[in-house]
């Protein structure tokens, strides 16, 4: 088969949809090898994906598409599709071009999350439009809706009534290099470059209101913490200070350590030697993070509501992102019980095994030959 792939955000996004394009790309060229995958973007100049075999990234040929890349994407890259024999095409980031159905191309689409629907106090209203719009055409036309967690279909089923068998769950699996152990002197080297010479508690994500970390501070403040410090990384938004009011406010300033613009590379360092990795957003599609933390061998604790229970499953203790209280309780048992740190770890590893890669490969192909075969 080949199957072409909306990649705009493979080359063009370090984080989020970027991370899941170029992991369902790697995988699928590592370990299903009997096929050809064609990644379709506009632009490729930021080297986020230089592992990509060049010969297989096709980019706008005429001039007006490459100067209208994003009614490329939207409609004309279509012909293109055509021309080069695509037999399935995937949008990796909820949507998909008009006139699959018309070229005989059969079509998947990946949806990760309604985040816009279920908290839409956090998005301009044109955007909420445009993103609905975008989401519910690409539902309605795809042979085939890819959730990228059972959270999300059940989304999908609820708000836009979506047949819940044309929805199927596939998950995804974390960036490999947390799955590497990190040498114990390159972890002390990266701690002290971060000025964290204790044990600590991290959580990893961008300091947003979605993501909750207020709530993880009030938490930590009411714990018994003795020298434990609270690590947030994360890229820094106007949400950042009442998270600094409240730390001046209740003097946590030697305790609470905020971190941004860390390189990936660094990361798997402050997992694996963090005591508990701290993440509990209100809402997610799934929750790579507390991936990332299972595969470091460390506990977690999440919210409840959402899909991080779906991610964690038995590496971790889940409370109320509402309640202080509750997530400190769940802080303070596994900070203070050795036996259940030892439990959550080996469960959180065999849980893990269920993301990896060359099983979310063989689901996809298989996606692949079937809408393949029902689109003739």
């Amino acid at each position: 088969m080949r199957i072409g792939f909306d990649a705009k955000r493979a080359f063009a996004n370090k984080t989020g949809l970027g991370n899941y394009s170029r992991f369902v790309l790697d995988t699928l060229l590592k370990n299903e090898k009997g096929n050809e995958y064609l990644a379709y973007t506009p632009k490729n100049n930021q080297n986020l994906f230089p592992e990509f075999p060049e010969n297989l990234i096709r980019k706008p040929t005429s001039f007006l598409d490459k100067k209208l890349s994003a009614y490329w994407r939207y409609a004309s890259v279509t012909s293109q599709l055509k021309k080069d024999k695509v037999d399935v095409f995937h949008g990796l980031s909820h949507e998909i071009p008009q006139g699959l159905e018309s070229a005989g191309i059969a079509s998947v689409v990946t949806i990760h999350d309604l985040i816009f629907e279920k908290l839409p106090s956090h998005f301009k209203a044109i955007d909420r439009v445009i993103y609905r719009h975008k989401f519910k055409s690409a539902c309605k036309r795809s042979d085939l809706v890819i959730a990228i967690s059972e959270q999300t279909k059940r989304d999908l089923v609820d708000l836009y009534t979506v047949d819940p068998d044309k929805i199927k769950v596939v998950y995804q699996d974390c960036n490999p290099i947390f799955k590497q152990r990190v040498d114990q002197n390159l972890q002390h080297e990266i701690l002290k470059q971060y000025g964290i010479d204790g044990p600590y508690i991290l959580c990893v994500g961008t300091i947003e209101e979605r993501k909750n970390q207020l709530k993880l501070v009030e938490a930590f403040s009411l714990m018994r913490k003795g020298d434990f410090k609270l690590v947030l990384v994360g890229k820094q938004t106007p949400y950042t200070s009442k998270i600094l009011d409240f730390v001046q406010l209740n003097k946590l300033q030697s305790q609470v350590i905020l971190l941004q613009n860390v390189p990936t590379e660094h990361l798997p360092a402050l997992y694996q030697a963090a005591e508990i990795f701290a993440y509990i957003s209100v809402y997610e599609g799934f929750g790579i993070p507390i991936l990332e933390s299972l595969h470091s061998g460390t506990p977690v604790v999440a919210a409840k509501g959402s899909c991080l229970e779906e991610a964690g499953g038995p590496g971790g203790l889940y409370g109320n992102p509402d309640d202080a209280e509750d997530i400190a309780t769940q802080l303070e048992k596994i900070l203070y019980d050795s036996e259940l740190q030892q439990s959550l770890i080996s469960a959180g590893k065999i849980h893990a095994e269920k993301f990896e890669g060359k099983h979310i490969a063989s689901e996809l192909v298989a996606l692949y030959q079937e809408v393949k075969r029902l689109h003739r």
